[in-house]
């Protein structure tokens, strides 16, 4: 049992009687008692932020992951406006606890700041709206959590690492250049059209004369930002591409077909992949022609269609709080299967993914995985299949109508997303016990 352990337990069974009169701290359960899971997470934000700045505790594995807060009037009053159910506790309480995590697969996890998130989408003054949601926008949203919105000029002038962002967030991205693969099938669509016109204009901008040499640059800057400490998460086409485009080098090797770029694919592109670079796959094949809605072999192309079939669920590996605590913070739920959801890079093969890499959460009886973790330089990546928690196939020009977590609030696909702004909260690795 660690020092700081011992000290809590011994003042708090020395003074029992004044310890269990009074609350000293505000559990928030992250169990089935939660009244609404996915606000628990902006409360437990909001107290880590500027003023407040309050103590606040993750402790793994106890209750669904739950949270303890510094207990203050502010925090009861906010936590009702949210909706958010908690629990007053003692000290001793709290010492109880202790001791039921020090026997159990349990640990606790100091939040020491809430992280500076940005997410990466065009601007809103432009002509082109994405005919889809951002489920992290949703449920940043929704838990009310602030984020900045970056683009392309942003990362190109070291907005991540200047002005300190400690998270940043990809969605339906295509960093490969070839315009999330739509042309097939809606290249006559007005919203595609606009899309290519804003990406063109913006590869013109940065001096670029091709959308897929900018893009890959872009994808360039964006490892370097997480060699340097910085924390991804990633989610649907965003890490195929990403991975896709830093094999290319970052561009150089041109594999856009020449419907898309007015150049041919270059010779032999497959063995010009370098994949020592990349962030989490290797080994995988592209699939380039235009007409193909695949990028590559990394994604399923055949996943299950019907929702009520269960055939996409996944189910989240439980690791070991105490030696490997970020693992676990990535996986806390209240339910230890998820439920499956569908998009244009629904799960990953795991032929595909590199040894060093830790697999989250896997699609039983089938050779994918669905959420997978890994470490780059300083800094880590989180990658997550699919589009939307509870949008199971979620068709182009459904984001319009963004989800209603309202109606989702005990969401375990959307608590993911969330375990994930989280976590750069925890900086300092906890010691082993």
């Amino acid at each position: 049992m660690s020092l700081a352990r011992k000290i809590i337990l011994a003042v708090c069974f020395t003074f029992a009687i004044t310890c269990s009169a009074f609350a000293q701290w505000l559990l928030v359960p992250m169990d089935k008692a939660q009244t609404n899971h996915l606000k628990a997470y902006g409360l437990t934000y909001w107290t880590l932020q500027t003023p407040r700045e309050y103590r606040a505790m993750w402790l793994l594995n106890y209750r669904g992951g739950a949270f303890l807060l510094n207990d203050s009037p502010d925090v009861h009053v906010k936590s009702k406006a949210m909706g958010v159910h908690v629990e007053p506790m003692s000290d001793l309480d709290y010492g109880e606890i202790l001791i039921e995590m020090e026997n159990s697969n349990m640990d606790e996890i100091l939040l020491e700041k809430a992280p500076k998130i940005a997410v990466y989408a065009p601007p809103d003054n432009t002509p082109y709206r994405d005919p889809w949601g951002d489920a992290v926008k949703i449920a940043l949203d929704y838990a009310q959590i602030p984020y900045h919105v970056i683009w392309d000029k942003e990362v190109e002038n070291q907005y991540l690492l200047t002005e300190g962002f400690d998270w940043l967030h990809l969605h339906h991205e295509d960093f490969t250049g070839q315009h999330g693969k739509f042309y097939g099938s809606f290249r006559g669509q007005v919203w595609y059209q606009q899309r290519v016109r804003l990406f063109k204009q913006a590869a013109t901008e940065a001096g670029f004369s091709r959308v897929p040499r900018h893009k890959g640059h872009i994808a360039q800057l964006i490892q370097d930002y997480v060699l340097n400490g910085g924390f991804l998460f990633a989610m649907c086409s965003a890490p195929e591409t990403l991975d896709i485009a830093i094999a290319a080098g970052a561009g150089h090797v041109d594999i856009v077909a020449p419907e898309l770029d007015g150049t041919p694919t270059q010779p032999d592109y497959q063995s010009k992949l370098n994949f020592k670079k990349t962030f989490g796959f290797e080994n995988f094949t592209l699939h380039t022609s235009p007409y193909q809605y695949e990028f590559s072999d990394i994604d399923d192309p055949k996943p299950e269609p019907d929702p009520l079939s269960g055939l996409e669920d996944f189910t989240l590996f439980e690791f070991s709080a105490k030696h490997d605590p970020i693992p676990t913070m990535l996986t806390q739920n209240h339910v230890g299967k998820v439920r499956g959801f569908l998009g244009q890079t629904t799960s990953f093969n795991r032929d595909t993914i590199r040894d060093s890499v830790t697999i989250l959460g896997d699609i039983e009886g089938t050779p994918y995985a669905k959420y997978i973790h890994g470490k780059l330089g300083k800094g880590t990546f989180t990658f997550l299949g699919g589009h939307d928690p509870e949008d199971y196939r979620h068709l182009v020009g459904e984001g319009r109508i963004p989800t209603n977590l309202d109606l989702h609030k005990h969401s375990p696909g959307y608590r993911l997303i969330l375990n994930n702004i989280l976590f750069p909260a925890a900086k300092k690795k906890p010691q082993k016990t």
